[in-house]
């Protein structure tokens, strides 16, 4: 068994573990400078809507053999564009359209610069100026996209509460995992102001995928923490001690689809932005490779921690932690509640009849036995709670097993020691 697969069982059985729930606010903090970045980067930058949103010139370099429509031309077509020194096309979008085009998007331009714009690209392609067409994009349909988009992702929100609610049935899940996907959105939406990259129809249907990769992999880990907290009491553990060993079982799980994920959209983001140049491209591929990286982040370090704190004042989830305290005080030294004895201790009658004093025997055979070769507690000792939600008081004299009730209850005295 190699090195992951060891860890991988390991975090799984418990014999390893992170404390990630334990050290909630090291990631809050983490995750709140990064969104503070974010939003700083928001106020000040912006974000550098494409001429989809913002209206421009486009050009359509037709009538080409299928051997001239490459990315060589495209290249070279956006840098004798690029190298005009003209302002709104500074920075063109050059892409090839089908086997015969070549598509040039800038800025709203004036005559004089729309004109150079031609003439350059008769003199690069070779073509004439039949072969070039213009057309002139409004930012109508930029608004009329965004104003979709916002529909869209309103109307998601609106089914991952329903769906986590129905699901779980637990309302406090459906908030931590919006949480998350808020965290996922401002944090990719940032990252686009500070590279610049332009916003396009591209970059919305990335952002909206990222949101449902983000949310399936935080339903795959409320599912295990439902599983490992289903019975807190007969588990012998706290709320917090199963969430986070939830979440260190499906550790491995998260990473491995992660890498397996971002692999191909780093590869298809660097060839676009690095090689290629291809707007809508690159656009996508980053929007989904961020998205990606914060979803499996906000799943791990935010959703479950944020989760175990909505719930931490639940009246069942506290007594789990009251008996959990009490377990760890009472296993700290499991000899210090055993009471010396002493003459006037209680006599207490044992199920055969022979009463005893401090567990050694009084009858006249004078025969000594530990306590614990009886089922009672010993004296002086607090028994484990009873029953949902009772807490059991400091016991004031001896106590044995009942048989009629089927639970501890004082043992009876002698009619000589009643009162």
């Amino acid at each position: 068994m190699g090195k992951v697969s060891r860890l991988g069982n390991d975090l799984y059985t418990g014999k390893k573990s992170i404390d990630f729930v334990g050290r909630k606010w090291l990631w809050y903090s983490i995750s709140g400078a990064i969104v503070l970045v974010a939003i700083l980067a928001l106020g000040f930058k912006g974000l550098n809507y494409g001429i989809e949103f913002t209206g421009g010139t486009q050009y359509k370099v037709g009538n080409l053999d299928s051997s001239e429509v490459t990315q060589d031309n495209a290249d070279a077509v956006r840098d004798a564009v690029g190298g005009l020194g003209i302002e709104a096309a500074s920075q063109p979008v050059v892409t090839t359209s089908g086997n015969s085009s070549i598509l040039v998007q800038t800025e709203e331009l004036t005559n004089a610069e729309s004109d150079e714009i031609t003439q350059v690209l008769i003199d690069t392609l070779n073509v004439t100026t039949d072969d070039i067409s213009q057309d002139q994009i409004g930012a109508s349909w930029g608004d009329e996209v965004r104003d979709r988009a916002i529909l869209g992702l309103v109307v998601f929100l609106i089914l991952v509460v329903l769906f986590i609610w129905a699901y779980f049935r637990e309302w406090k899940m459906s908030v931590a995992a919006i949480v998350a996907l808020a965290h996922d959105v401002i944090i990719t939406v940032g990252v686009y102001s500070l590279s610049g990259f332009d916003v396009t129809p591209a970059t919305v249907t990335g952002l909206l995928t990222i949101l449902g990769f983000s949310l399936y992999d935080t339903v795959v880990v409320f599912d295990k923490v439902r599983e490992n907290t289903k019975n807190l009491r007969s588990s012998r553990t706290t709320y917090a001690q199963a969430a986070n060993l939830a979440v260190n079982q499906t550790l491995v799980r998260s990473i491995n689809t992660s890498v397996v994920a971002l692999i191909p959209v780093g590869a298809i983001l660097y060839v676009s932005a690095v090689q290629l140049g291809a707007s809508s491209l690159k656009d996508l591929a980053l929007a989904l490779f961020v998205g990606m990286a914060a979803g499996a982040y906000s799943s791990i370090f935010i959703a479950t921690p944020l989760l175990v704190q909505l719930k931490s004042n639940e009246s069942e989830i506290v007594l789990a932690e009251r008996r959990a305290k009490a377990r760890e005080r009472r296993n700290v030294d499991r000899y210090a509640a055993v009471p010396s004895f002493s003459e006037d201790m209680a006599i207490a009658d044992e199920p055969d009849g022979a009463p005893t004093r401090g567990g050694v025997l009084v009858d006249d055979s004078d025969e000594y036995h530990d306590l614990d070769d009886y089922d009672e507690p010993r004296p002086g000792a607090a028994p484990e709670a009873m029953g949902k939600g009772r807490t059991v008081p400091t016991t004031q004299r001896p106590v044995g097993q009942s048989p009629a009730s089927g639970r501890q209850q004082p043992t009876r005295q002698p009619r000589s020691k009643r009162k």
